[in-house]
């Protein structure tokens, strides 16, 4: 049961510390912003597109600013994954880890159960054999919830970390038009 509760207290961390950033990434203003920037580079304005994007911290504005810059489109594509990713392959690893991790528990609780049941000096009340049993099981059904609680987050930061990744890809493409527009 200890793995299993480290890894719902660090799941649990890792779900705030993600669900803030894309709160941050895909509020409102942010929309608002990203709109402004394609309408800039939309216009071939890159003098404002680059002051709309020194003044923002957020991954799509790092991207923006490397790809009107003239950096690989890969690099950029890669830089910003690994940030949208952050953390990703950890809470993967807890969904998987965490039921099975349960499930060893009570494989094991069953093996001390049945040790029980073939002592030598045989059990005369069947009931502490049960609540072993009983015991045993809940270390399936806490993996089972540690998996759950954090599957749901995982699975929406996935949908965060696409769309994040849409978008930098239609940035690059916006870019890549203007200058071709421009070269014309």
């Amino acid at each position: 049961m200890w793995p299993l509760l480290i890894m719902s207290v660090i799941s649990v961390g890792i779900s705030i510390e993600r669900g803030v950033y894309w709160v941050r990434m895909h509020g409102g203003r942010r929309r608002r912003w990203l709109r402004g920037l394609f309408d800039r580079i939309a216009e071939g304005d890159v003098p404002a597109a680059k002051a709309l994007v020194t003044r923002d911290g957020s991954v799509y504005a790092r991207a923006a600013e490397a790809l009107l810059a003239s950096r690989d489109v890969g690099s950029v594509f890669e830089e910003a994954r690994h940030e949208c990713e952050r953390f990703g392959a950890t809470l993967s690893t807890i969904i998987t880890a965490a039921p099975l991790l349960g499930i060893l528990g009570t494989i094991l609780g069953i093996i001390e159960s049945f040790d029980l049941l073939g002592s030598e000096n045989g059990v005369t009340d069947i009931s502490a054999v049960a609540g072993g049993i009983a015991q045993a099981l809940i270390t399936t059904a806490f993996g089972l919830i540690v998996a759950l609680v954090t599957l749901f987050p995982y699975m929406g930061f996935r949908s965060h970390t696409t769309r994040c990744l849409s978008t930098i890809d239609a940035l690059a493409s916006s870019i890549q038009s203007m200058r071709l527009t421009k070269a014309k």
